[in-house]
């Protein structure tokens, strides 16, 4: 049995990871790869229902998805893991856990770009306060930018359509199945 390959999409909320992991997954699809999707916040709203947003609770979140991948190895060709995932040490505890098959996806857009994006107003809300923890704006739960992502996708510059190519392309050059 091979291991799945976990493409791990980090970056700010509204970024546009769960659109990326949504259109990767038809392209992987359509090319008869098996992929599943665990979406961050899907996966926080259902099974990790009891985890806050403090920064314990986010970590121990991350690392409990990451496990969630173990699980999944070998089932799938591609695990897509779309979510924010803003400590530098969660990220390397789950390339650690998940081996030499973790690919980090770093989905980059600037807080100002998320925040114009926001159609829930969820930004706005936390500048104001109403929102504790909310990550990237709240002082205790900073976004750490990746310092070595393998693949760095900037939908600030390009739009969904052309990013997901380019790891559509990637994916068949580098991490073929």
């Amino acid at each position: 049995m091979k291991n799945s390959f976990v493409l791990w999409f980090t970056g700010l909320s509204g970024s546009g990871k769960t659109t990326i992991a949504d259109k990767l997954y038809d392209e992987l699809v359509n090319d008869g790869k098996s992929a599943i999707i665990l979406d961050g916040d899907k996966i926080r709203s259902t099974i990790h229902k009891n985890l806050g947003f403090t920064p314990d609770d986010i970590k121990k979140n991350n690392e409990l998805i990451a496990k969630l991948c173990l699980k999944y190895n070998g089932k799938y060709d591609y695990i897509l893991v779309p979510i924010i995932s803003p400590f530098t040490a969660s990220r390397k505890k789950a390339k650690e856990l998940i081996g030499k098959n973790f690919i980090e996806v770093y989905v980059q857009a600037s807080l100002e770009t998320v925040i114009k994006r926001d159609v829930k107003g969820l930004y706005n809300k936390a500048l104001r306060g109403e929102i504790p923890n909310f990550i990237g704006i709240s002082s205790g739960v900073p976004y750490e930018e990746p310092f070595n992502p393998d693949v760095v996708l900037n939908t600030e510059k390009e739009d969904i359509d052309t990013v997901v190519k380019k790891m559509v392309g990637l994916i068949r050059k580098k991490w073929v199945k």
